[in-house]
């Protein structure tokens, strides 16, 4: 059953109804039905991002996500990190006001810097830690370009494998750009010589990520996840289902 009924998706965000049940056919699909998740969006605001802001692609990303987490958590939020080269914006997406609200957060933000992946990790690190969640999380992690310090990221990625966060990347742009080949290597570390479950995934979503429908993007984000809960549920990481 969904953490959120349609009924009161109907009611609070009608938007997001089609998302909302694309997301739990999908769901269903990888056997995660009734599964309790924390969910978060983390966005790139590097320089490169800006016709991703301005032409909605970005407010696009944050409502599919919605859609998903409404299935997962109940609290109809969906808690986001902006990062370029530092964190820009640590805010939340609810269901009641998500239309527009990516273009509101960003009026209020300065320069659109370089691309620090483990700033933004340690700050869901953080959030996740100070929440007392007692569910795993599924971070969508965004960004159309590879870290200025990929040492950092990397060992970011390695610590947190001990955690029960899921990091699922999205690439933006070019597909053949070689700054996604990072991204490819740090979805294949190994295990267990550098992290003791493989706690991420990678996908691309072209250079107009709107074009994929909502089943192909649900079935992506949630490709990784429910192996992911295996592996970490028999190291202990992630606690056993009632």
């Amino acid at each position: 059953m969904a953490a959120i009924s349609l009924t009161k998706v109907q009611e609070t965000a009608p938007a997001l109804v089609s998302l909302y049940k694309s997301a739990g056919v999908s769901l269903t699909k990888h056997g995660l039905e009734g599964t309790r998740a924390a969910v978060y969006l983390v966005v790139d605001y590097s320089g490169s991002m800006k016709p991703y802001y301005r032409d909605g692609t970005v407010q696009a990303l944050a409502d599919r996500v919605l859609g998903l987490s409404a299935h997962l958590d109940d609290d109809g939020t969906v808690p986001v990190v902006f990062f370029s080269t530092d964190v820009d914006a640590v805010t939340e997406i609810a269901l009641a006001d998500h239309q527009g609200r990516v273009e509101r957060i960003v009026a209020g933000l300065g320069h659109m810097g370089r691309t620090n992946y483990h700033v933004a990790m340690d700050v869901v690190v953080d959030h996740y830690l100070d929440s007392g969640a007692r569910d795993p999380a599924l971070v969508v992690f965004q960004t159309d370009g590879g870290p200025t310090s990929r040492l950092a990221a990397e060992r970011y990625l390695c610590k947190a494998a001990r955690l029960p966060l899921f990091w699922q990347f999205i690439g933006f742009g070019d597909p053949d750009s070689r700054q996604f080949e990072y991204l490819r290597k740090l979805d294949e570390l190994a295990v267990p010589d550098k992290r003791v479950v493989d706690n991420a995934g990678f996908f691309h979503a072209g250079r107009d990520p709107r074009r994929i429908s909502d089943a192909e993007l649900y079935d992506r984000l949630l490709g990784e996840f429910p192996k992911w809960l295996v592996a970490a549920r028999a190291q202990g990481i992630v606690r056993p289902r009632h």
